[in-house]
């Protein structure tokens, strides 16, 4: 009796999901903003803290120069068990698309995309793993998409492909 007790015990805390917020204020600085300054572009972007205690990515998106895209991105140092499926975005957007990206290997070149629509209200998006696939630059690659549970970086991206300010408040992120 003993022994099952431990085995739920253990199963039930493999399976708790894994969740980002904001609630320890130090997470923030571990988000990087990669913009298309890096190829000559004027776009600019932050993650920013609220009084709400949510993570604030914002900016302007500029096509000036050839640009167009604003991404913050966040390195996990987790391995996932077997059994996730999902990703779970608490936010409130601003109506504009953007881009979640997975990295399964920090080395890679390439990230596992998927498109997301927000509105202007709060909302929970889910993003099924499988439906993630390869992209490099905006291309999509001949490869399989997402089937692993290694992620080691998650970003999310704004690329419309026209001038824009954005606005996306996280409340969390939810991997399960």
């Amino acid at each position: 009796m003993k022994n099952n007790i431990f085995l739920y015990v253990l199963i039930m805390l493999v399976q708790e999901p894994f969740t980002i917020d904001f609630t320890n204020p130090s997470v923030i600085t571990n988000w990087r903003q990669t913009n298309d300054d890096v190829m000559g572009g004027v776009s600019s972007s932050k993650m920013v803290l609220d009084q709400k205690g949510n993570g604030v990515f914002l900016g302007t998106v500029s096509t000036k120069n050839n640009g167009g895209f604003a991404m913050t991105r966040f390195p996990l140092r987790v391995n996932f068990p077997e059994n996730i499926t999902k990703v779970i975005l608490h936010l409130k957007g601003d109506g504009k698309r953007y881009q979640f990206r997975l990295k399964s290997d920090i080395k890679q070149r390439f990230s596992y995309v998927q498109y997301f629509q927000t509105t202007t209200e709060k909302e929970q998006i889910v993003l099924l793993l499988k439906d993630f696939y390869p992209a490099f630059r905006g291309r999509t690659l001949n490869k399989e998409n997402f089937s692993g549970n290694q992620i080691k970086e998650i970003a999310i991206l704004i690329g419309n492909k026209k001038d824009e300010e954005f606005k996306l408040m996280i409340d969390k992120i939810i991997i399960e």
